[in-house]
């Protein structure tokens, strides 16, 4: 974000919430584990948004299938385990050079709406998507990544001390949030449900008096 960039406002309740940072939700598929020289093949991203009483919620979902860059590496057994065919002609992927600013510009339009400083990575097992995000960015000289660069919110750590379990379909389960295992491996799927888990936990952390109600807390100061 650019300094012309910078919110001037008044911070929303849920930038308050976060210190600054506006959660997005994000899941990918891969054609590997390493996120330097395997391929970035789907990416979806869940805007979170906040409601009068400090709920958080989805609210918006924006997913792209993504071409292998040149040179990278897919392994089959990877393919084979989230069920994606290259070769399918209606898979209507986008060069990952065009996608991701495409997604990027989405993000700070609702880091701007918030007048937050930046966005900040929510997933489970965050690190290991944090890394192919920063990998694209690396490769393609994107310039404007509204991104945190190395924090980020760990769904599975989150869960693990909410319900008892770090696997995504579990600890949904376990929250009473329907999971179709036969959808699992979707870049959106994955995301819309990580999202609905991650808002879950903060809003029942809020409900048990773990954060005050940022709103109240601008009014009360307002009136002083």
């Amino acid at each position: 974000m650019t300094p012309a960039e910078e919110p001037t406002g008044p911070k929303s309740p849920l930038a308050q919430r976060f210190r600054g940072f506006l959660p997005v939700v994000i899941d990918l598929e891969t054609g590997g584990f390493n996120a330097r020289t395997d391929a970035l093949l789907e990416i979806s991203a869940v805007i979170l948004d906040m409601d009068e009483e400090g709920n958080l919620f989805p609210f918006e979902t924006h997913s792209f299938h993504l071409e292998p860059f040149e040179g990278a590496n897919v392994e089959q057994s990877a393919l084979d385990f989230i069920g994606i065919d290259l070769e399918s002609p209606d898979r209507e992927a986008w060069p990952e050079e065009i996608a991701l600013p495409e997604l990027f510009r989405k993000i700070r339009s609702a880091v701007k709406k918030h007048s937050c400083t930046r966005a900040i990575v929510v997933a489970h097992n965050a690190h290991f998507d944090l890394g192919f995000v920063n990998a694209v960015v690396e490769r393609t000289g994107i310039k404007r990544n509204p991104f945190h660069p190395f924090s980020c919110f760990d769904t599975a750590s989150l869960a693990g001390l909410a319900y008892g379990q770090t696997v995504l379909a579990k600890a949904c389960q376990v929250a009473g949030i329907e999971f179709d295992n036969s959808c699992a491996h979707s870049a959106e799927y994955d995301a819309e449900k990580t999202a609905t888990l991650f808002c879950g936990i903060v809003n029942k952390w809020r409900e048990m008096g773990g954060w005050p109600l940022a709103i109240e807390a601008t009014a009360e100061q307002e009136a002083e």
